[in-house]
């Protein structure tokens, strides 16, 4: 039995490669939209912004990563809403920092 993909492999040239990786580090970039626009998966781009951070071609604007909090006092059903980028997320008060800030760090990056 023979198996192939369904498309064949592509080669992508570096500029092609550098101009993907550029435009996903510019603040509120949605990778997933940039990879889909450039007809590949959004793994693959996820891998080579990756890739490109952790050898030190690339560096992600500091802002951009940096969350800052307000000291909240919370009461029995209180709540907070954060909208970012057109996504709104809603946490009771029982979460904590940590967690949220993994939640909003996974919604800049989808």
């Amino acid at each position: 039995m023979e198996a192939s993909p369904q498309r064949p492999r592509r080669r992508w040239s570096a500029e092609a490669k550098s101009r993907l990786i550029e435009a996903t580090l510019k603040p509120g970039a949605n990778v997933s939209a940039i990879a889909r626009q450039a007809g590949m998966a959004p793994a693959q781009l996820f891998g080579w912004r990756s890739k490109a951070i952790k050898s030190g071609a690339v560096t992600p604007h500091r802002d951009a990563e940096r969350l800052g909090f307000v000291e909240v006092t919370p009461t029995a059903s209180a709540s907070v809403e954060i909208e970012l980028g057109g996504v709104v997320i809603r946490a009771g008060a029982d979460i904590n920092e940590e967690q949220l800030v993994r939640i909003i760090r996974a919604v800049r990056q989808a």
